[in-house]
């Protein structure tokens, strides 16, 4: 009874914490349990009783395995158990989810009793989950003429285990609960510091708004008075869930309004509602609808015009706005899921039919997008085993196909690599279609999520479709603690397992890798075909169409090899004009944003869009800059439209770096990163052969909007500021403010630089490395006015740099230089005046390890400039994070403050920066 000891023990501490027990995933745990169950006098019998039927987690987790077989065992007599019953015990496989579940039930249904075999049946016609070996055994039960498998391969075919499901609500009662004025990042509702304990589902739930007791209570006070009413979480005049991915966000928001999935499954959470003035970023939509939500684009703000149709401006240069209904705090709306309004009382207030298709309706409707994925599935098979046409039971996937009109290079893709379409058919965007997946990442701060969601799927292995699954170890690089310690290796062994390449090898056979995944999958996306899906908002390659995901959506593509979504629309964005000789290509990637709002009077046109940018003669190395910071343009992807000859480099660094990986001894046993070897050399050779040349859209494809980017009128440095004091709230913490660096006046105070992140290339830290060498020149010696944080982001820049004498200079100038044989174990909390060379991976940009001082003013290169992620507020000072590109970040440390254009200017002269040239080619076709 050692574990079960152990156990109760951890419940006490959870205790203290306000905390239930933690759900049960192991077997040896869950094999003491039963033992104390069949012991009717054992002392801990009625605990352990709740504790099986309660509290353990389904799936195919080493405890789902022990509780299928017990159940097993009661439906067949061999344990009586007077408080399961043996129609409990079916009724407890049901909420199993698959797996060992699916096992014991289908082992029943072909079995010879035939009255366990028909309940059997009758539960199994009610699940979806069901994989390859399943619906084999099944298939040749049918072949041999069972009568069971033939009524059940029918069900199938008819889709009963949706068809029978309750319908939606018509009318869902709603109040409101404002979480934050402007742009609300998911930070807020999983904070990065507490990513060790997301897959604690309840622990992390504490996080939720940062740890504000005080915003928890009134969301429970406002719960209490309308207990028969949903809560709906508003962004008011911003945009709900920007910045991340995060499936944590999503499951903080389900755990604290949303409707329990099952009675026997504690802590999870589905259906929440969410809405933003400004709707729901992309990514996080997509979420939402993994657990069955609703995310609704309010637009209750609207720009004022005048009689003319033109935008009214304030004094500032800002778009008035009015608000046409309010969303305060406590107000009562009805969401109606039939005309598919928002009302207020019988008052209407706003078409929500973008919130309420068709497939999200199914999504409601099932509980989630999974089982709608897996039922599609489920029934394919059951028709083609029945040699009949699949009969329309799910909504018809919207297919746009216009006459006359070419395609966008998105649009290409996806007519490309869409599975379930009509033979023939051309699609356009607003198609919505099922895609199949050429690579899928993994990060470790999600990973332990997408584990989980895995085994709740019930899968084993990674879908022979993808090309390859990588699990990365960089956003735990910084800080390698106790918490690291239990779970990340943990997680590495389940990925191996699971079919992954890894980053760190569960029996350390190869040096551990820390790069960025970002990175990582830059490289291995080896064709301008491929579709990418990783479990991070910043998944958007410079190579192919990437896609941010959740770790939900992360887990379906491993285990099925594709995704379902839109075609999105795109946005145009090409260049004129020419850089000057002291800018980097970093400002080109701010003035892009600022030109584009300039453009069309404030309105980001790149929202939910792809940016299909002309980049045409940068390396996938150096465009990634640009399709990286696509994020905080909140577009939905970004594609990069390369000439031949740039595409084949990008094609031969990028098979360089994989042969790196797999003479380090990466690769796994069915040799993936071979194969893609193998690809990028099929791909090189069929530009150069004019076989198949790099991917360009129609000359005659549509955009929603046209961006030119005009180089000529990018005259300094140009810097994302967060503008912590604005007094309009919901302009703070914006990636919209983009100031050029003559807005500061030489003399704001920087306290801390970072250069690192994905953002970064080898160049970067070249470019550092001049720097210091030409500050030494110039003064004799080098001096940080402020610390230097600088972090690359791959092993292999650092190999690089050593090969050729830059690492050597950081080095001559560094103050701390990390060891991999002795990585930190405590996160710094003080800085001093030095440089500070990191081990390879996120750093400071993730913020859920090492961050700043607390109100310091950061100036860095890397993304993120929400509140409290790379700096916390104190109460006399606000912490700002300032974005801005390496050279600039640099200079402002040696300074100690931003500096003028002047300054800049000379500090720069003769250093080789990221420079753009636009093509001159028509990159078109």
């Amino acid at each position: 009874m050692n574990m079960y000891k152990d156990y109760i023990k951890e419940i006490e501490s959870r205790k203290d914490q306000g905390l239930h027990p933690k759900p049960i995933d192991g077997a040896e745990l869950l094999s003491e349990i039963i033992a104390q169950i069949k012991d009717i006098n054992n002392e801990y019998r009625e605990n352990s009783l709740n504790f099986f039927i309660y509290n353990v987690l389904p799936g195919t987790t080493s405890a789902a395995v022990v509780k299928a077989n017990f159940l097993k065992e009661i439906i067949l007599g061999e344990s009586i158990i007077k408080e399961i019953t043996p129609s409990f015990a079916f009724e407890q496989l049901s909420h199993m989810k698959g797996g060992p579940s699916i096992d014991v039930l289908l082992d029943l249904a072909l079995g010879t009793i035939l009255d366990l075999a028909k309940q059997a049946v009758t539960v199994l016609k009610t699940q979806v989950f069901l994989y390859e070996a399943d619906m084999a055994r099944l298939e040749n039960a049918f072949k041999s003429g069972n009568e069971i498998a033939k009524e059940l391969i029918e069900s199938y075919a008819k889709a009963e285990f949706f068809t029978k499901l309750p319908d939606v609500a018509e009318e869902i009662e709603i109040v409101t609960f404002v979480a934050g004025i402007g742009d609300i990042s998911t930070d807020l509702l999983s904070p990065g510091a507490d990513a060790h304990s997301r897959s604690d589902r309840e622990l992390h739930g504490q996080s939720m708004f940062e740890h504000n007791k005080e915003m928890q209570k009134e969301l429970l006070a406002l719960k209490e008075q309308h207990p028969n009413k949903r809560v709906m979480l508003i962004a008011d005049k911003g945009t709900m869930g920007v910045g991340s991915s995060r499936m944590s966000g999503v499951n903080n928001v389900a755990l604290w309004t949303g409707i329990s999935s099952s009675p026997y499954v504690p802590f999870i959470n589905i259906a929440p509602v969410i809405a933003g003035t400004n709707g729901i970023a992309p990514i996080f939509l997509t979420t939402v609808g993994v657990t069955g939500g609703i995310g609704i684009d309010l637009k209750n703000w609207v720009k004022q015009k005048d009689a003319d149709g033109n935008t009214i401006l304030d004094e500032e240069g800002d778009a008035v706005l009015k608000e046409e209904y309010s969303v305060a705090t406590g107000t009562v709306f009805t969401i109606n899921t039939k005309t598919k309004k928002l009302y207020k009382g019988d008052k209407e207030l706003k078409d929500i039919s973008t919130a309420l298709t068709p497939p999200k309706m199914e999504f409601i409707k099932a509980k989630g997008s999974y089982a709608v994925v897996f039922g599609k599935k489920l029934q394919s098979f059951a028709c083609k085993v029945l040699g009949i046409d699949v009969p329309q039971v799910y909504a018809t996937s919207k297919e746009v196909s216009i006459d006359g009109q070419g395609l966008t290079a998105v649009e290409k893709i996806f007519n490309k690599n869409a599975v379930g379409t009509t033979p023939g058919k051309i699609l356009h965007a607003g198609s919505n279609v099922r895609i199949e997946v050429n690579i899928v990442g993994s990060q470790d701060t999600t990973g332990l999520m997408t584990s989980q969601e895995l085994e709740m799927m019930a899968a084993t292995v990674i879908s022979p479709i993808v090309d390859t699954g990588y699990q990365s170890g960089c956003h735990t690089a910084s800080v390698w603690d106790d918490k690291s310690k239990a779970n990340i290796p943990r997680l590495m062994k389940f990925m191996n397992d699971f079919g992954l390449v890894t980053a760190r090898h569960p029996e350390g056979k190869y040096h551990a890798m820390t790069d960025v995944i970002h990175k990582v999958l830059n490289d291995i996306a080896v064709d301008d075909w491929d579709v990418i899906i990783g479990g991070d908002s910043h998944t958007r390659m410079a190579k192919g169409v990437a896609f941010g995901a959740d770790s939900g959506t992360v887990a379906l593509a491993l285990a099925t090899g594709e995704a379902t979504m839109p075609i999105p629309e795109s946005v145009k964005v090409t260049f004129k004009g020419e850089m000057k000789s002291y800018m980097d290509f970093r400002d080109v990637v701010h003035a892009t944003q600022e030109q584009m709002l300039n453009q069309f009077e404030g309105e980001n046109v790149f929202q939910g869009k792809i940016i299909e940018v002309h980049i045409g003669t940068l390396t996938s190395d150096q465009a990634f800059t640009f399709t990286d910071w696509t994020a905080e343009m909140k577009a939905k992807a970004s594609i990069c439209i390369s000439e031949d000859e740039t595409l084949i480099e990008s094609l031969e660094i990028s098979r360089d770096r994989i042969q790196i990986m797999i003479d380090k001894g990466m690769d796994n046993p069915k040799q993936d990163l071979k194969g893609l070897v193998d690809k990028a050399n099929n791909r090189i050779k069929e530009i150069k052969t004019g076989t198949k040349s790099a991917l360009k859209p129609d000359a005659d494809a549509k955009y929603y909007a046209e961006v030119v980017v005009d180089l000529d009128k990018i005259s300094e440095p140009m810097i994302a500021d967060p503008d912590v004091n604005n007094e309009d709230v919901s302009k703070r913490y914006t990636h919209d403010n983009i100031q050029p660096l003559s807005f500061y006046g030489g003399t704001k105070k920087v306290d801390l630089g970072f250069v690192g992140s994905r953002m970064v290339h080898k160049g970067d830290m070249q470019i550092l490395a001049q720097m210091l060498k030409n500050l030494e020149t110039q003064q004799g010696k080098v001096e940080f006015k402020a610390p230097l944080v600088v972090a690359p982001p791959t092993y292999n820049i650092v190999d690089e740099l050593k090969a050729e004498g830059d690492w050597e200079v950081l080095e001559k100038y560094a103050g701390f230089v990390f060891d991999d044989n002795a990585p930190k174990a405590i996160a710094r909390t003080k800085y001093e005046n030095k440089l500070y060379l990191e081990r390879p991976g996120c750093s400071l940009c993730m913020g859920n390890q090492e961050k700043a001082e607390a109100g310091d003013t950061v100036m860095a290169t890397s993304t993120r400039l929400f509140q409290g992620r790379v700096v916390r507020d104190t109460d006399a000072k606000k912490g700002e994070s300032l974005l801005s590109s390496t050279p600039v970040v640099v200079l402002s440390t040696i300074l100690g403050r931003i500096p003028s254009l002047e300054e800049y200017i000379t500090a720069v002269k003769g250093i080789n920066l990221t420079k753009f040239k636009p093509s001159n080619k028509l990159l078109v076709k």
